[in-house]
């Protein structure tokens, strides 16, 4: 179902280009500000859908799935521009593609998905500032993603086991 919503998070996968094109030709502040622009409708989707009783089962699929494409975009083009250590992106894109992956054969073996908390929308502020400080070119920026970095896995592992809680729930329910 195409709901306002839905196709806010549709416009999050059509920025994935823009930013790409935008920080291709050199202009990594303004490809800031597309990203900030791919945040803020992630923030508007998510608060249309809860506040209007709009929440789909394709939205809560494709929510996250434009989040971390977006991000694993960021952080390709943070490495290949070197602004980013290979070792920082590969911890990153380690993290992001296996809740990206994790998350299909969930979905797919019928399990229930654990949804957004508040631990997993503090980390992606946490990754937009330090964005935000590296293309900035601020002091700190590096030592503060890696913070970034280790408080994503502290999150991960909480979504693990809130899911497991979950499904553990559904059996015996």
């Amino acid at each position: 179902m195409l709901n306002l919503p839905n196709v806010l998070t549709v416009c999050r996968f059509v920025l994935i280009p823009v930013y790409l094109v935008v920080f291709g030709a050199g202009y990594t502040k303004s490809a800031f500000f597309v990203l900030l622009i791919a945040g803020l409708t992630d923030v508007l989707d998510g608060y249309i859908a809860r506040k209007r009783n709009l929440v789909t089962e394709l939205g809560s699929m494709l929510d996250p799935l434009a989040d971390k494409l977006m991000m694993i975009t960021v952080i390709l083009s943070l490495v290949f521009s070197q602004m980013i250590s290979w070792q920082a992106a590969g911890a990153m894109f380690l993290r992001d593609a296996g809740m990206i992956v994790g998350s299909a054969i969930f979905h797919f073996r019928g399990k229930k998905t654990v949804p957004a908390n508040a631990m997993g929308k503090l980390t992606t502020v946490l990754y937009y500032v330090a964005i935000l400080l590296i293309v900035f070119e601020l002091p700190y920026a590096h030592a503060y993603l890696w913070f970034v970095i280790a408080v994503s896995f502290v999150t991960s592992i909480i979504y693990i086991l809130q899911f497991k809680l979950l499904n553990k729930r559904g059996l015996h329910s």
